[in-house]
C-alpha cells in the first residue's frame, strides 16, 4: 500500500470517528500515524528522483524580508506582484499562467522587500499534485505568507488553501505551542503542567500512547498552556514552521458593499482590487505591521543621521543584534552606544549592549 493510500484511509477512519472523550484516545494516535506518514510522504518527494525545485523555484533569498503570494490559478497574483513591485508576471483569462516562481522587490519605508509570484496551488497540492510541493516547500521559507482569495468565492478556497498548508507544517497566524519536551534514557513518560490551568486534551495515557507511534517510552512533558494532541505532536515531529499570514481579498470590484461587509468578519484579512488599485496603500500597510520589522538608523561620528539606508530587523532587537547586523567585529571593539529615539528618556542617551531599540531609533557606536 502506498503511503498516500496509508494518509487517505487515516483521514477517512478519522472522518468516520464521533469526537468525544472515549475516542480522544484513539484520534490521537490516529494523528501520530498521520502525521509520520506525511513526513514520510514529505521524504519520498524532496529526496527522490526529480525532487529538485525546478526552473525558477529555487530563487534566492535576498532584501529584508520574504513574502509569498500564494492562491489557487487565476485569482490575481500575477496582477498584484505587477502592481506592487512593477515586475512583469504574465496575466490572462485562463488558468496556470504563472508556471515557475517570479521575484520582485517592494521598496516600502527603506526596506526591500522581496515578493515571490508562486504558481496557483490545486487541491491535493501537499500529497504531490501538480507542482503544488515546490510552491509550498518555497512558502516554508516565507517570513509573511498572502494567501490571494477570489472575492467570488473566497471561503471554500480559504479552507482548501489553509489544508494544504497544514499538511505541508505550516502554521499560520499561531505560535509555537508553549510545552516542554525532551526524549530521555529511561524513566518512562513524566507528564505535568506548570501554571493556572488544567488540562483539558492531554493526559499520561494519551501522551504515552502518542509518544508509543514514535517508539519512544522515556520523556518528560511540561505543559505550560492548555495544549492539544495536535500541539504535541508539532513538538515531537519539530519541522513546523509558524509564519504570519494575511487573507488578501482580490477583485472585490465585482462584489455588492452589502457581500463586503459580510466577508469583513473574516480575520487577518484585507480587501482590494488588484486591477483597479483599490485600497494597496492598506495592504502595504498591513504587509509591513505582520512582518514585525523596525527601522534603526546610523549616525556616524560628527556626522549627520543617514536616513535614506535604514537597518532593517525584527522588533525589539538589543543594541548587539544590531552591532552584529552591521558587522560582526563590531563587539569586540564596542565600547558603549548613544541613543536618539522612543527607547531612551534622554536624547542622547548612553546604553550598553542590551538596550532593547525601537521603531525610528538613531544609534551612534562608540568603541574602545
Amino acid at each position: 500500500m502506498s503511503v498516500i493510500q496509508k494518509i487517505k484511509d487515516i483521514e477517512e477512519e478519522m472522518a468516520k470517528t464521533q469526537k468525544n472523550k472515549a475516542t480522544a484516545l484513539h484520534l490521537g494516535m490516529l494523528k501520530a500515524k498521520l502525521a509520520k506518514y506525511k513526513r514520510e510522504l514529505l521524504g519520498q518527494q524532496m529526496g527522490g528522483k526529480g525532487s529538485a525545485a525546478g526552473d525558477g523555484f529555487d530563487v534566492s533569498k535576498s532584501g529584508d524580508a520574504r513574502i509569498g503570494l500564494v492562491g489557487f490559478p487565476s485569482v490575481g497574483k500575477s496582477t498584484l506582484l505587477t502592481k506592487l513591485t512593477g515586475t512583469f508576471s504574465e496575466v490572462a483569462a485562463y488558468e496556470f499562467t504563472t508556471l515557475t516562481c517570479i521575484p520582485g522587490v517592494i521598496f516600502y519605508k527603506g526596506a526591500k522587500l522581496q515578493l515571490l509570484d508562486m504558481p496557483g496551488i490545486i487541491e491535493g497540492a501537499k500529497d504531490g499534485k501538480g507542482r503544488g510541493r515546490q510552491v509550498i516547500a518555497v512558502a516554508r521559507t516565507c517570513n509573511l505568507i498572502l494567501i490571494v482569495l477570489d472575492a467570488m468565492k473566497p471561503l471554500g478556497h480559504k479552507r482548501l488553501i489553509e489544508k494544504e498548508l497544514e499538511g505541508f507544517g505550516i502554521r499560520l497566524n499561531k505560535q509555537p505551542p508553549n510545552m516542554y519536551f525532551k526524549k530521555k534514557e529511561k524513566g518512562g513518560v513524566n507528564f505535568n503542567h506548570s501554571g493556572n490551568f488544567t488540562p483539558t486534551h492531554l493526559d499520561t495515557d494519551t501522551c504515552r500512547a502518542i509518544l508509543g507511534e514514535y517508539k519512544f517510552h522515556n520523556a518528560d512533558i511540561t505543559l505550560r498552556e492548555d495544549c492539544t494532541v495536535d500541539d504535541l505532536i508539532d513538538v515531537i515531529e519539530g519541522n513546523r514552521v509558524y509564519i504570519p499570514c494575511l487573507y488578501v481579498l482580490n477583485k472585490i470590484d465585482g462584489i455588492s458593499l452589502e457581500e463586503l461587509q459580510l466577508l469583513d468578519q473574516i480575520p487577518h484579512y484585507c480587501p482590494i482590487s488588484a486591477h483597479l488599485e483599490w485600497n494597496m496603500d492598506q495592504l502595504l500597510e498591513m504587509m509591513w505591521n505582520y512582518l514585525d520589522l523596525v527601522r534603526i538608523y546610523t549616525k556616524p561620528k560628527g556626522q549627520i543621521p543617514d536616513y535614506n539606508s535604514p537597518v532593517v530587523m525584527k522588533r525589539n532587537p538589543a543594541v548587539e543584534d544590531f552591532c552584529n547586523k552591521l558587522h560582526k567585529a563590531i563587539m569586540r571593539h564596542f565600547k558603549y552606544a548613544s541613543v536618539w529615539g522612543a527607547s531612551v528618556k534622554h536624547n542622547p542617551q548612553r546604553v550598553g549592549k542590551d538596550h532593547v531599540l525601537l521603531d525610528e531609533d538613531v544609534v551612534q557606536i562608540i568603541k574602545k
